[in-house]
């Protein structure tokens, strides 16, 4: 069991963030090893995962040799470019209204942004500028061909390259692969049921972020924050370390020096429409939130029953053949209740 976390200090959450447990390391070598690690829905630290890339040499020698490796592949196409006040400290995130962010994001090309974090890597009061979210597939495809990653061969990955960036807590709606090839992150991470702990910032805002700071938490004004930490763990990571999180696990990170690069691979997108999790949320949003107290405690334990089976089976005394939706969906089945619910979408007003 998790200690209690006492309320502290600024210096006094540094040290709880020193503390918390630590996320265990794996070596997978095989698309069969991570297919097991997600079935496990738990993260893993993987060590020696990307030790053959050329990227991962050049960014352990210097911000300068990885620049220069990228900027050789680069194919003119501008790309996501991310942009904060030094004032922010790196901090991306809402603004005090939570109605903007901290940062503004432009298209930008690629060996243009990266001479600009270069020049300003001896600045302190220079703005934070990170490229998040590049292509590699398309705005630099050689770097695909000369740093694979056999467990992930058909899926594309993206750089993440800047200055000291703090990325407030979020989550992700895939699973996530972030191979470190320069600089040092930390990851702090917390299960997907914290979500009340987290005090998540507007949904149709996105990305969603929580709005605790989390190197600097206000207890009293976010005390079920508490909660939220005596269930973190952390991952310090260094060039050739990579994290494996699995979908919709809380996670914040920290650009630990002035230079960092990371790649990442998404993978496992839901199917969309009537089959997509997200949006048959977005229906329960519309069709039962606001519903009286009465009908949503019926819908609750409707979805605990038969959705989340909570409490096992709901349907055991049924014949197999009769349980209909609610035993196995089989292609017929499934087909039949897709068109039902597409037809029933479609009278809507």
């Amino acid at each position: 069991m998790t200690a209690p976390l006492a309320r502290s200090s600024a210096g006094g959450t540094a040290e709880i963030l020193n503390r918390l447990p630590g996320i265990p390391s794996v070596s997978i070598r095989t698309a069969g090893q991570l297919a097991l690690a997600v079935e496990a829905s738990k993260p893993l630290i993987l060590k020696g995962l990307i030790e053959h890339w050329p990227a991962l040499a050049a960014g352990r020698h210097s911000p300068s040799m990885l620049n220069n490796y990228l900027k050789s592949m680069d194919r003119g196409i501008p790309g996501p470019v991310m942009e904060a006040p030094a004032s922010t400290h790196g901090r991306f995130g809402y603004s005090a209204d939570l109605r903007e962010f901290t940062f503004s994001t432009r298209q930008r090309g690629v060996s243009e942004t990266l001479d600009r974090i270069e020049r300003q890597l001896d600045r302190p009061s220079a703005p934070i500028i990170a490229m998040q979210m590049l292509p590699l597939a398309t705005h630099l495809p050689d770097f695909v061909q000369q740093n694979p990653l056999s467990i992930l061969p058909q899926i594309g990955p993206l750089l993440w390259l800047g200055g000291g960036v703090r990325t407030q807590i979020h989550n992700d709606r895939d699973h996530n692969l972030a191979c470190v090839i320069a600089g040092r992150r930390r990851f702090v991470v917390f299960p997907p049921e914290q979500v009340p702990n987290l005090y998540i910032g507007p949904i149709d805002n996105p990305p969603p972020l929580s709005i605790v700071d989390l190197e600097a938490p206000d207890f009293a004004r976010f005390p079920r924050f508490e909660k939220a930490l005596a269930t973190a763990q952390a991952a310090e990571l260094g060039p050739g370390d990579a994290l494996f999180m699995p979908r919709h696990w809380w996670h914040h990170v920290t650009s630990r020096d002035p230079y960092n690069a990371m790649v990442n691979y998404w993978w496992g997108t839901h199917a969309q429409g009537v089959e997509n999790p997200y949006d048959c949320f977005l229906a329960a949003v519309l069709a039962i939130k606001d519903l009286p107290s009465p009908e949503r405690s019926y819908w609750q334990a409707m979805f605990n029953a038969y959705i989340f089976q909570s409490e096992g089976s709901a349907v055991e005394h049924i014949p197999p053949e009769l349980r209909g939706v609610l035993g196995t969906l089989r292609s017929g089945i499934r087909a039949a209740l897709k068109q039902r619910l597409k037809a029933s979408f479609l009278k809507s007003p």
